[in-house]
């Protein structure tokens, strides 16, 4: 098993990426349709250009297996960097390694490198599993004011 940060450049990293995160999109908890040639074409030059994008990947003897892609934000009320958990996505032969646990360790520590004060993520109702492993790792939902209830994400779709 190993845990790796992303390389775009890297033939073998960028095609891991894109296949990976393909898998995913195909998933139910992905929402179940593959990426598009489009996606498929210009994700890695993307997620190249831009300073704030990071992704780790986990190989299993040689193979590709797990993939995290993260973002990194701004905390206004904490005046710090955040790191944004953007994609977790695990090949269904490959889970319960702890492939997402050794991932997101990583991204934690690169966090802490960074100067970031957390780490965030958004994570489907539905999925327990996750949930599961969110929770053990310390991840909990987000309130200010418990009276006021916990943020949820919502999303305005700009492109068809």
């Amino acid at each position: 098993m190993e845990v790796v940060r992303a390389d775009y450049g890297d033939p073998i990293h960028a095609a891991a990426v894109v296949e990976l995160l393909d898998a995913y999109a195909r998933d139910p908890m992905g929402g179940k349709h593959p990426l598009s040639l489009a996606v498929r074409e210009g994700l890695i030059p993307a997620l190249a250009a831009r300073p704030d994008a990071l992704s780790v990947l986990a190989f299993v003897d040689g193979a590709p297996a797990g993939l995290v892609n993260v973002f990194e934000g701004f905390s206004t009320f904490r005046c710090a960097p955040l790191l944004n958990v953007h994609d977790v996505a695990v090949l269904a032969e490959y889970r319960g390694l702890g492939l997402a646990r050794r991932m997101l360790a990583l991204v934690e520590a690169i966090a802490l490198e960074r100067g970031c004060c957390k780490l965030t993520l958004e994570v489907l109702e539905g999925n327990h599993p996750a949930k599961a492993l969110y929770r053990s790792l310390g991840f909990a939902g987000y309130a200010l004011d418990p009276e006021l209830g916990q943020a949820q994400f919502w999303e305005k779709p700009l492109q068809p």
